[in-house]
């Protein structure tokens, strides 16, 4: 059995602000939208050459295709990380454009300066680089 690559899927309170979020103030880029009834109800997005990543509505008390329920979200699953090439200045711009910071710049023993920020559902974003 082999597998040839990932990609996590979002379910989003609300998916308008979720896209500021990773589209504009993360730089993804949106590679496909799916609409029902006129709603964006999922759209996926790509940043760089191969990182990928779906955010999707699920209303309250939802669930997916597979049958559990994906609302309301309890607790934290979820964490990304992304890497950037100045992670101070990075955290600085999201936290003006309204992101909360969930742990300031710092260094780690394992060689990257990194930092935490929260998306509008409140997943934890890992901002990270490699100390120079």
């Amino acid at each position: 059995m082999a597998f040839r690559s990932a990609f996590p899927m979002l379910a989003c309170d609300d998916l308008q602000r979720s896209l500021e979020f990773y589209r504009d103030a993360l730089g993804f880029q949106e590679t496909y939208r799916f609409e029902e009834g006129g709603v964006t109800t999922f759209v996926a997005l790509r940043l760089g050459e191969g990182s990928l990543i779906g955010l999707g509505v699920v209303p309250e008390g939802g669930s997916g295709i597979h049958g559990l329920a994906q609302r309301p979200i309890s607790g934290r699953f979820f964490e990304l990380c992304v890497y950037c090439d100045d992670v101070d200045s990075s955290v600085e711009e999201l936290a003006a454009l309204g992101h909360p910071v969930l742990v300031a710049p710092t260094d780690t023993p394992w060689g990257e300066r990194i930092a935490y920020v929260a998306d509008p559902d409140g997943h934890p974003v890992m901002v990270t680089a490699e100390k120079a």
